[in-house]
């Protein structure tokens, strides 16, 4: 894999295992994602993906490893889990603390299209919004790092593409690094500085994204990059 400075590196994972059982997940997989770089992680289902995600955002306590992520970080799971008992602002701003949490959670609201809907019960949104709502409250923290597990499997194709076109602005406005788990390679190829995939409970494979932006899947290079990685998955194209 490419290397960088060290002073370059928000994300740092070595001989990061996990097992359940007799199953072996994850077997010493290393990673590292820059600062405000975007990494997508491809791979089967059952390769691992979220199980790498969730030890990183510190929700696995069995995963073993070095692991080194940013203290300010957030996450997006492909579940909105939105508190259906607190309204739509209160959601995102959860946990924080001042006498501006009130506003800086509309800020945010306002930055994904919802400015208008903080008083909006979680039940009134579509899941499109729901998963607006989601982001907002992952950036009303200011993160220097996202952690998304697969945040828009469960959209429409129309929404999830609304969805990837307004993670790229966010990302390009406030600089954060990403590392976004997907099945999806068009999705990996939309919004990725770098694309890893993970077999066997390894990263088996890196490849480069260094087609300008914005990305459009009919831009040239783009089905050459992704023949490469549906090959890659075991998904041959003729």
């Amino acid at each position: 894999m490419a290397t960088r400075p060290a002073s370059d590196v928000i994300v740092s994972v070595a001989g990061l295992s996990r097992a359940f059982g007799d199953t072996v997940v994850l077997d010493g997989a290393d990673l590292t994602v820059g600062r405000g770089e975007v990494v997508a992680l491809l791979g089967g289902s059952g390769s691992g993906k979220s199980t790498l995600l969730r030890a990183l955002a510190g929700l696995d306590p069995d995963a073993t490893g070095a692991v080194s992520v940013p203290e300010h970080f957030g996450v997006v799971f492909q579940e909105h889990r939105l508190l259906p008992w607190k309204r739509v602002a209160d959601n995102v701003a959860l946990g924080l603390a001042g006498p501006d949490a009130r506003s800086r959670a509309v800020a945010a609201l306002t930055e994904v299209g919802l400015g208008d809907r903080g008083d909006a019960w979680p039940a009134e949104l579509s899941g499109g919004q729901a998963q607006r709502v989601a982001v907002a409250r992952a950036l009303v923290r200011e993160p220097s790092l996202l952690l998304l597990d697969e945040p828009f499997g469960a959209l429409d194709a129309l929404t999830r593409l609304r969805m990837q076109q307004l993670l790229g602005r966010l990302r390009e406005r406030h600089g954060f690094a990403a590392l976004l788990v997907t099945h999806d390679v068009d999705e990996a190829l939309l919004l990725a500085d770098r694309a890893l995939v993970l077999e066997g409970g390894r990263i088996a494979e890196e490849t480069a994204v260094t087609l300008p932006r914005p990305r459009h899947s009919d831009d040239p290079g783009f089905a050459r990059l992704r023949r490469h990685l549906l090959e890659r998955l075991g998904v041959h194209t003729a």
